[in-house]
């Protein structure tokens, strides 16, 4: 069984182009089953779908989130699915699974003051401060994911014309950036950038202090100490910016289809949560301020 694991990532990174996080959730799935699978003696050509809702079931026992078990369950249908197509097993097991059912919580978001607070924390007097400042003002000017952020390119940069280019697994998408980010990028990319590179061929465009691309887990660091000399009692992530970005374009007017093609999501449904919070916001602006209320 374990050979398959192997070769059903393969088939997620070539054919169908899934993104590392993705692929790594689905191997950490998939192994989980398998031990499952192993520790009652099963092989895969009998596994049935008692089986798999029995290994469901096993997962919410031991305490998994919903939001764990329902990935679980569309990494379970990937798997099965590849299984079938290569001919490995007859039939797929992996319909009618019993998904939890998952409460929908709003993403958390700061406030344009909470924003400006964090922005404002990196030392605009050195290098790594004017780097982190031009980061940060990158991430909630324009919505773009940290992996998104880290992988950009300087050619994918224009600041004349103030845009982005970003380009996932699936497709590429222009982002406008406005005029305080394109100020922190340009002090960035003009004073800072040229000094923290080791190799001039470097097409990456924030790098680390050893002048090398940085990884997911370096910038959130970087945003965890700022959010704590912030003083923000709230749990702040790079994520988080995603969020507030979105969600102040729609509370000031913005329609879902743009800040749905700005984050990149292909589903509107997916963007729909940010009209729901800012319906919410403003029940409560009413709450607070209408005599009548």
């Amino acid at each position: 069984m374990r050979e398959t694991i192997n070769n059903f990532l393969e088939f997620l990174k070539t054919e169908k182009g899934s993104s590392d996080n993705t692929i790594a959730s689905y191997k950490r799935d998939v192994n989980n089953l398998i031990n499952y699978i192993e520790s009652s003696a099963l092989t895969l050509s009998k596994i049935t779908n008692t089986n798999l809702n029995s290994y469901l079931i096993h997962l919410e026992k031991i305490g998994r989130a919903p939001s764990t078990i329902s990935r679980s369950i569309a990494s379970i249908h990937c798997y099965f699915g590849y299984l079938y197509k290569q001919n490995i097993i007859t039939q797929d097991p992996s319909g009618n699974l019993m998904a939890p059912k998952i409460e929908k919580k709003l993403p958390n978001v700061l406030t344009t003051d909470e924003i400006d607070i964090l922005l404002n924390q990196p030392n605009n007097g050195d290098c790594k401060g004017i780097r982190d400042r031009a980061m940060l003002e990158v991430l909630y000017a324009t919505g773009i994911r940290v992996s998104e952020l880290i992988q950009l390119k300087r050619l994918d940069i224009n600041i004349n014309l103030g845009y982005i280019k970003c380009q996932d697994n699936k497709k590429e998408r222009i982002i406008p950036i406005g005029q305080v980010a394109k100020n922190a990028l340009k002090r960035y990319m003009e004073e800072v950038r040229p000094v923290m590179i080791k190799d001039p061929h470097e097409e990456v465009l924030f790098v680390s202090c050893l002048g090398h691309s940085m990884s997911r887990q370096g910038f959130w660091k970087i945003v965890k100490s700022y959010a704590s000399k912030a003083g923000i009692n709230k749990k702040i992530t790079p994520h988080i910016l995603r969020h507030s970005f979105a969600t102040h374009l729609v509370e000031n007017g913005a329609d879902l289809r743009s800040v749905q093609e700005m984050l990149g999501h292909s589903d509107i449904s997916t963007t729909q949560i940010y009209a729901q919070m800012s319906s919410n916001r403003l029940k409560e602006v009413y709450a607070k301020a209408h005599p009548r209320a």
